[in-house]
């Protein structure tokens, strides 16, 4: 296996909320834009995708850490939710599912949300030819 890892990302600023975005950069001249635009980098900062050697990681937390790791061959469902200007900008939500009715992972403004899908799609056929 590859020692980079195929997909690694943070959600994405001002793909994720254009709008809100550019209201805060409006409101920085009253300094309460530079606190929002400060924790809305620390929160993005703080959630990382990747997608490596078969296992799917997704961390949250700066301080403090929590992390899920799923093997590929464990995903039953990859759900890709993108609204009109999510598909403008290249980004989405992703849902993770496996055994259970809930996922066991939702994370927002992901960039190039399909390429997730694709990623653990090819790499489940891999094993199922593999296997075969």
């Amino acid at each position: 296996m590859a020692d980079h890892a195929d997909y690694s990302e943070h959600p994405a600023m001002f793909k994720n909320h254009p709008f809100g975005f550019l209201i805060a950069l409006l409101l920085i001249p009253t300094g309460i834009g530079i606190v929002v635009l400060l924790i809305w980098y620390l929160k993005c900062k703080g959630e990382l995708l990747q997608i490596k050697d078969g296992e799917i990681l997704f961390e949250t937390g700066l301080l403090s850490k929590d992390r899920i790791e799923v093997t590929m061959k464990s995903v039953r469902t990859v759900k890709v939710s993108q609204s009109f200007t999510d598909r403008i900008f290249g980004v989405g939500t992703i849902k993770l599912f496996t055994a259970g009715d809930s996922p066991e992972f939702v994370t927002s403004g992901m960039p190039d949300p399909n390429k997730i899908r694709e990623l653990i799609k090819a790499e489940q056929n891999d094993e199922s030819r593999a296997a075969a």
